[in-house]
């Protein structure tokens, strides 16, 4: 008990330190995109309009990954990509499956599947764009109708097109030629930090003074970096505290921002992700596979490599990194959802 408080009392100066004086910025950052260091300014935050319904249409993509076998030297995976239109309230979805199997360490295996997610989003995005039909419930989906002026594209993450990591820029090209609103919403951005090394949204939250509001632009765009869109950071619904990264592209930075954000707050207040759009929540909600289906896939791959003679000295190398797996009580890698210690 005695170190228990020490623990205590050592957690207690150091977070009381990076509270009142922040954190030093430097070498040992080591993040998937640069940060982006900002102080706040009040002045750009302005009000955002409620809107109780709007008569435009919302399409959202997301892609999951779930780890069905893996070693150190190679893994095997289902991907799921999905999409949720929204209009009139009126729900529409569809999905996409793969089987990829990357042969190589876990951080070029991480780099192999972000780089896949990106691909597949971007595709299934485009192929919506142009009314292509893709799978769904029981692959009896309906033909979606293209997407028309004033409609919104809303992407899972920052808006990085082109270059590494980033979504295809055919999609951004072809949503500028059709006018139609492209978005992407971040679940959270570890890389917005304030002059102080702080969470730069959390730094924002505490100035803003309205029920609803925009912060725009944390940085603007610039096609050079692969940054498409305007970062800017949102606050959609009066009953949630949560504050979501929204980078808005280019091509509709100059409409009115905060009239072009207000449609947002009508798929804001679904109570499973207050202050979230519902049309993202239900993409990453309808890309998620079954355990049903993931076992189906799971006994195709056994009996796949069974048949080739290579199952057993395959599943030794699954052996030779599982067993801390094993003690959590895990006995397959996709039991555990996913997430890197599991790729």
């Amino acid at each position: 008990m005695n170190k228990i408080q020490n623990d205590l009392v050592e957690l207690k100066t150091k977070l009381k330190l990076y509270v009142d004086k922040g954190r030093q910025i430097g070498f040992s950052d080591i993040k998937p995109q640069p940060l982006i260091v900002k102080k706040p300014d009040a002045n750009k935050i302005k009000p955002i309009k409620k809107v109780k319904r709007c008569n435009s249409r919302f399409l959202a993509v997301d892609c999951s990954t779930r780890t069905l076998k893996r070693a150190h030297n190679w893994g095997i995976y289902l991907m799921r990509v999905a999409y949720a239109s929204v209009e009139n309230r009126k729900v529409t979805w569809g999905y996409d499956e793969s089987i990829v199997s990357p042969v190589g360490d876990r951080r070029y295996r991480s780099n192999f599947l972000m780089d896949r997610r990106l691909q597949l989003e971007s595709e299934l995005a485009l192929r919506l764009l142009h009314e292509e039909p893709t799978g769904g419930p029981e692959s009896g989906v309906e033909t979606l109708r293209g997407l028309d002026a004033g409609d919104y594209i809303l992407l899972d993450g920052a808006s990085f097109f082109g270059g590494k990591r980033g979504f295809h820029t055919s999609l951004y090209e072809e949503a500028l030629r059709k006018k139609v609103n492209l978005f992407a919403v971040s679940k959270q951005s570890p890389m917005l930090c304030d002059e102080k090394g702080r969470d730069f949204m959390a730094s924002t939250s505490i100035l803003a003074s309205y029920p609803l509001w925009v912060y725009h632009p944390v940085k603007e765009a610039n096609m050079e970096e692969h940054l498409y869109g305007d970062v800017s950071l949102v606050k959609l619904c009066e009953d949630s505290k949560h504050v979501f990264r929204c980078d808005i592209m280019k091509s509709a930075t100059s409409s009115d921002v905060s009239e072009l954000l207000s449609p947002l707050t009508s798929l804001s207040e679904d109570p499973r992700c207050l202050g979230y759009p519902v049309t993202l929540w239900l993409a990453h909600d309808f890309s998620g596979a079954s355990n049903s289906k993931i076992l189906q896939y799971y006994d195709l791959i056994e009996k796949t490599l069974s048949d080739e003679g290579i199952l057993e000295p395959l599943r030794m190398e699954e052996l030779s990194c599982s067993f801390a797996d094993k003690i959590h009580g895990l006995t397959n890698p996709f039991e555990g959802g996913e997430g890197f210690d599991r790729i």
